[in-house]
């Protein structure tokens, strides 16, 4: 295994190719990440807000990882040696969080629903921390500071169109990630708003959903298509 490069945790911006550039932009993603966690764990939340900053971390985690899988893990096999094995773990880690926050979504009364928060909240954190020490290290060896600033645009546009929801059974890598994930983003993202919409705006926002997801796996499958 190629030896680790220095983790991007301690380093300034402009160690890391400019404010613009994916390892900043996934530095102050995680660092959004921590402090909702701990938020969340805090005794002076007022009445129901437990359950907006879990809602809040949820559509976080999925957009973030969705994106890292689509646009990242990718290129980091192209250009670490040891790429393979590094996004094989951190795809695991990826699976085991969907899988445990997919449980936590479809049990709201579930005695141990507070102890699986917690452990959700450890392996994000793991997460994190695989991803700062050892994956994303390598792309700032890889790549210069014009192209990370040029990844991170690329994954910023997909994060703001991921699915933002638990969904275990979509693959882990591209093109099947896209072609039956992206579909599901649009979903995901009008349940994010239903709760404040009546019943009429609802059934309105689905049928656009359904409309937008079927563009969207149309799109896919010709970008898969032009990939393979």
């Amino acid at each position: 295994m190629t030896a680790p490069a220095v983790s991007i945790s301690g380093q300034d911006a402009d160690a890391l190719g400019g404010d613009d550039s994916i390892l900043m932009r996934q530095r102050r993603d995680h660092a959004r990440l921590d402090a909702m966690m701990n938020r969340y764990r805090s005794e002076d939340l007022a009445p129901g807000e437990p359950d907006a900053v879990w809602s809040d971390i949820v559509q976080v985690v999925f957009s973030h990882a969705f994106a890292e899988e689509t646009v990242l893990w990718p290129l980091l096999r192209r250009v670490a040696p040891d790429g393979e094995e590094l996004t094989r773990q951190v795809e695991e880690e990826h699976q085991a969080i969907n899988e445990l926050i997919a449980r936590i979504e479809r049990s709201p009364d579930d005695p141990r629903r507070a102890e699986w928060i917690q452990r959700a909240f450890a392996l994000i954190r793991q997460d994190i921390r695989d991803e700062e020490d050892e994956l994303l290290p390598r792309l700032r060896t890889a790549l210069g500071d014009r192209k990370l600033r040029r990844v991170g645009a690329a994954w910023e546009a997909v994060r703001a169109t991921a699915p933002t929801r638990p969904h275990p059974g979509v693959p882990r890598r591209p093109p099947g990630n896209a072609v039956r994930g992206v579909p599901l983003s649009a979903f995901d993202r009008l349940r994010d708003l239903a709760p404040g919409c009546g019943p009429a705006a609802r059934r309105a926002s689905l049928a656009a959903g359904a409309l937008a997801a079927g563009g969207a796996v149309a799109l896919a499958v010709r970008a898969a298509r032009r990939r393979g």
